[in-house]
């Protein structure tokens, strides 16, 4: 179409903020629409290209020279639409059916977006134009995959567990993957856990969920089966107690109450677990159990001493998980605005010293005698003569 590549031209002429070639002529062609953005960094401008599938998005970065030719490219064929914005000027380009371009080109201030493009861009996993068939049931995407506004903290929440999980496992050769998510409730963190390591990282994984609520463990399960996430099952159970007699690579817990992360992160513990992330909730126990006369400034206050027991009680859990072995870090999960129960405990089987194991058990067992505190998961693992 020479009266295309005449308008391309005459785009790319200019400074090329954005382009975006969308409404794909065949279905069965890959890419449901495809991005270039102009971008910086220390070398200078470059365009980056976004190709987007139904699972994933695809980067490519180009040269200034390069865009007129990887535009007609693309568009060739594949696409009926065309949108386009220059430091100057707006153009929105349409292909009829019968191979007629129209053309609607309109005189606009784009420099507002020229600075946008420049800015730092958050380079989420789980990307906008993904069609990720959890997130729009949850109300959090459209079906075009656009983010819902009002949703757009939970979007950035469930992201920034993915990123987490993603740094642990992004350097590690994983064929396959037992996960189990004690808690699960309503799941959805659950069915995009699945969903990033089976459709994006290509994984054989296999999650079990595991709840107390018989309705809610149906309600999953059938969800799953719509989905055919074949390796997805949810299971109705007590995390205390909970039996499971096959290797373990990974234990998830969301907001499980109180001593219920105990409980999740000792059964981890004895499956000999290699990964944990775990996001506590509510923490009551050392609450109830916190005393100090030569403290008792941390705990006159009633506020100041329910949170100092919660930052207590992440501290204790992770020192024990380094006590056993895990290399154990305690991260911010969201921002403290957004809700108090921030904390991830990241934990990873290796090698830790006897020195730190020593020194880590230590500082518990120093922090009980002060505080008058018996912790859960202390208990446990004692019992079982595991420190």
């Amino acid at each position: 179409m020479e009266e295309l590549k005449k308008i391309i031209g005459e785009i790319t002429a200019s400074k090329v903020i954005k382009i975006v070639l969308s409404n794909k002529k065949n279905k069965d062609y890959d890419f449901n629409k495809i991005v270039f953005s102009l971008k910086e960094n220390k070398n200078g401008e470059f365009y980056q290209i976004e190709k987007y599938t139904d699972k994933q998005v695809f980067h490519e970065n180009i040269d200034f020279e390069d865009l007129e030719e990887k535009v007609n490219e693309y568009i060739e064929d594949n696409y009926k639409q065309l949108g386009a914005w220059t430091d100057e000027y707006t153009f929105d380009v349409k292909i009829s059916k019968k191979g007629k371009v129209l053309l609607n080109k309109r005189k606009s201030d784009n420099k507002a977006l020229v600075k946008k493009s420049h800015n730092k861009e958050k380079n989420y996993i789980l990307k906008e134009g993904m069609i990720i068939e959890p997130l729009i049931d949850l109300g959090v995407f459209t079906k075009e995959g656009k983010v819902v506004k009002a949703k757009y903290d939970k979007y950035k929440q469930i992201n920034r567990f993915i990123e987490l999980i993603d740094d642990e496992v992004k350097n590690k050769d994983l064929k396959e993957l037992t996960i189990l998510d004690f808690g699960c409730g309503k799941s959805y963190l659950t069915f995009v856990v699945y969903y990033y390591f089976a459709k994006i990282k290509n994984i054989d994984v296999k999650i079990i969920g595991l709840d107390l609520k018989a309705d809610v463990i149906k309600k999953c399960n059938d969800i799953a089966k719509r989905y055919k996430y074949e390796n997805l099952h949810f299971e109705l159970g007590d995390i205390n107690g909970f039996k499971y007699n096959n290797k373990v690579d990974m234990v998830i817990t969301l907001h499980a109450c109180d001593t219920a992360t105990d409980f999740a992160l000792y059964n981890a513990i004895k499956w000999n677990t290699n990964m944990i992330f775990s996001v506590p909730c509510c923490q009551h126990e050392f609450n109830k159990q916190i005393e100090s006369d030569e403290l008792s400034i941390l705990t006159k206050y009633g506020i100041v001493q329910e949170r100092v027991a919660a930052l207590m009680t992440d501290a204790v859990r992770a020192n024990l998980l380094e006590a056993i072995g895990y290399k154990t870090q305690l991260l911010e999960f969201i921002d403290i605005a957004h809700s108090p129960k921030n904390i991830l405990i990241r934990a990873s089987k290796g090698k830790v010293s006897k020195e730190k194991r020593e020194k880590a058990l230590n500082e518990v067992k120093s922090l009980m005698n002060k505080f008058n505190l018996e912790p859960t998961l202390f208990k446990l693992l004692q019992e079982d003569n595991l420190i």
